[in-house]
């Protein structure tokens, strides 16, 4: 195992550094450091303008195969590339979705005509996605889902509800599960449909969040449609590339993401430094704590990518969100314990939330979305451990 960075490696990183000081002091310098946790709404319009201009630079879709417009990257560069990009205080993506979720499970599943009708859009920064999994009744039980979509004619119709569905009000499409079959297992029944959001029939209600803003958003079905060929993988098949695009979740992305928790530890220690040496020990112990797990966490990526030989990922990775949630959720709590009484007021603009408070209200999804902390031990000890399964 080395967890030093080659030469060429070292190279890349410059690279990457120097373009994203020289774009993000020109003309985007607005968008430095906005659209993360608890301020997702801010800074839309320019922000759509970022991801086309990392388009035009080749910093999309780095993991992609050449032919279908990507870089084909080696996962560690992927990881630099992300690296750098939290270092620099880069604005939220707002492509993230297509390009890591989707574009790679069209890459793997999707034909030939699909490929060549959406990947070029995804690549471009020119058409937003948005993911339809969770339902009412269907959160961990991702099977259990009762949105349906009949064949009529060329035509799938769309009938249900979908929800917490990330920037949905923004999107262009949909990927979503959806129930075609209600005669077989509910795992069987399941197809993998790309729907176009702008239509009749298509209801979209943002989900104000305790941050203030409204990522998440409802989305009702009532008669959409979209063409009978715009099913990625079999009829009735779409459970396994549903969990296909969960695979492509946990990519080179969230293993960089320790930088930006780098930067926001930083934020918590200049918070504690303000408000002087009256804080408890325990405080100072939490703090200590914090960092060092922070430490493990870096450590743990290198070591996962020093033994991952290709852009897939080894078993070992399956500890990393568990982890990093949990983690983040403890930093948040700190943030609020360092700011005290500050913590419970306001700023001076309607519901105007100081970094830390935005922190510590953001870190309380963490624990359980894209699998809470309870389905990650599943996981780990189902397909890293070779644990019986849970009794159902």
């Amino acid at each position: 195992m080395d967890l030093r960075f080659t030469p060429e490696q070292q190279h890349f990183r410059a690279e990457v550094r120097d373009w994203l000081e020289q774009a993000l002091s020109g003309d985007f310098r607005e968008v430095r450091g906005r659209g993360g946790p608890g301020d997702e709404h801010e800074c839309l319009a320019p922000r759509r303008t970022w991801e086309r201009h990392l388009a035009e630079h080749r910093w999309t879709c780095l993991d992609w195969p050449q032919e279908h417009g990507g870089r084909d990257l080696p996962l560690i560069d992927q990881v630099i590339f992300h690296e750098e990009y939290a270092r620099a205080d880069g604005p939220g993506r707002l492509g993230h979705i297509g390009e890591t979720l989707l574009g790679p499970t069209l890459i793997h599943f999707g034909g030939e005509a699909q490929q060549a009708r959406f990947l070029p859009g995804i690549r471009a920064a020119e058409s937003l996605w948005c993911q339809g999994y969770s339902e009412p009744e269907a959160g961990s039980d991702l099977a259990n889902v009762q949105c349906r979509a009949l064949r009529d004619g060329d035509d799938w119709v769309i009938t249900g509800q979908k929800t917490w569905t990330s920037l949905a009000h923004l999107s262009d499409w949909c990927f979503a599960l959806c129930r075609t079959n209600t005669e077989v297992p509910k795992h069987k029944g399941i197809s993998y449909l790309l729907v176009p959001m702008n239509q009749p029939g298509i209801t979209i209600r943002p989900i104000e969040q305790i941050t203030g803003g409204a990522e998440f958003c409802e989305v009702f079905f009532d008669g959409a449609r979209t063409p009978a060929d715009n099913v990625v993988g079999p009829v009735d098949g779409g459970w396994k590339v549903a969990l296909g695009t969960l695979a492509f979740e946990r990519g080179a992305s969230t293993l960089a993401q320790q930088m930006e928790f780098a930067n926001e530890l930083e934020a918590v220690i200049e918070a504690l430094k303000r408000s002087g040496p009256m804080h408890a020990p325990d405080v100072l112990i939490r703090l200590g704590d914090l960092a060092v797990r922070l430490k493990v966490m870096r450590l743990n990526a290198l070591r996962i990518l020093s033994t991952s030989q290709t852009s897939r990922l080894s078993r070992e990775a399956l500890i990393t969100k568990l982890y990093w949630a949990t983690w983040h959720r403890d930093l948040g709590e700190l943030a609020v314990d360092v700011l005290g009484q500050a913590a419970e007021v306001l700023g001076p603009g309607d519901y105007d939330l100081n970094r830390l408070q935005r922190l510590f209200l953001w870190t309380r999804c963490d624990t359980i979305y894209a699998g809470s902390n309870e389905i990650q031990r599943n996981i780990i000890g189902e397909r890293a451990l070779g644990l019986p399964r849970e009794p159902r």
